[in-house]
């Protein structure tokens, strides 16, 4: 799914930021705008307000899909850095295994990426599969959701939902289920044309105050008797 807001979309880049992967806790956050178009380094020094975002998502690919429900999930994500930020971002997989409780719903994976400069960039995040353990036993089949959401410096400025529908791939299954569900025959299948897109508000870093210029006073010196 493409999310273009007066920008191409999908672009083929040549550099990849290094990322590393980490487990932490899960953030629930405010709010934030993407910005319409990118601008010079120098202009965005001036003009970016915490209010607009230096990080614009501008597509994401769910890779490998429909699949086992016991394969990783993966995205492949284009996004623009339209101003230098001076920390990491952090990608998060969040699996809902719930619709009744968030005790329910696991994160699978967080990436952070960087060091990240003003340009375009595409990555692809893998995450494992949701521990069916961890799922309540009637929510295993039918329709989820799996999040895909990006924070700087812990607070989440953009989520992208997705609505996941695990079934048999047999129909006498689907038509007959099994007490016990079996996992080996469930497909999952993330509906990737019809993404909720959610924007939040976060503070960026903000511009370092020009420094006054020194006053130098000339005076002339008594001439040395």
């Amino acid at each position: 799914a493409n999310f273009d807001n007066g920008l191409s979309g999908i672009v083929v880049v040549d550099k990849a930021p290094p990322f590393r992967s980490r487990q932490r806790a899960r953030w629930r956050v405010p709010r934030c705008i993407l910005a319409r178009r990118p601008y010079s380094p120098r202009a965005a020094a001036r003009i970016f307000a915490p209010s607009m975002a230096c990080i614009n998502v501008t597509g994401v690919q769910v890779l490998d899909n429909p699949a086992s429900f016991k394969n990783p999930l993966q995205f492949e994500i284009s996004f623009e850095c339209l101003a230098a930020i001076s920390d990491d971002i952090e990608w998060k997989v969040t699996y809902v295994g719930s619709a009744e409780s968030e005790e329910f719903d696991q994160e699978l994976d967080s990436v952070l990426v960087g060091p990240i400069n003003v340009g375009s960039y595409k990555i692809v995040v893998q995450a494992d599969a949701p521990d069916p353990s961890k799922i309540p036993p009637e929510d295993l089949l039918g329709v989820t959701v799996v999040i895909l959401s990006c924070l700087y410096k812990e607070k989440e400025f953009v989520r992208i939902g997705y609505y996941v529908s695990n079934e048999y791939d047999d129909p006498e299954l689907r038509d007959n289920p099994p007490d016990v569900v079996e996992l080996e025959r469930v497909v999952r299948n993330v509906l990737h044309d019809k993404p909720r897109v959610t924007k939040y508000e976060v503070p960026w870093d903000e511009p370092e105050p020009e420094r006054p210029r020194e006053c130098v006073h000339a005076h002339e010196e008594a001439p040395m008797t």
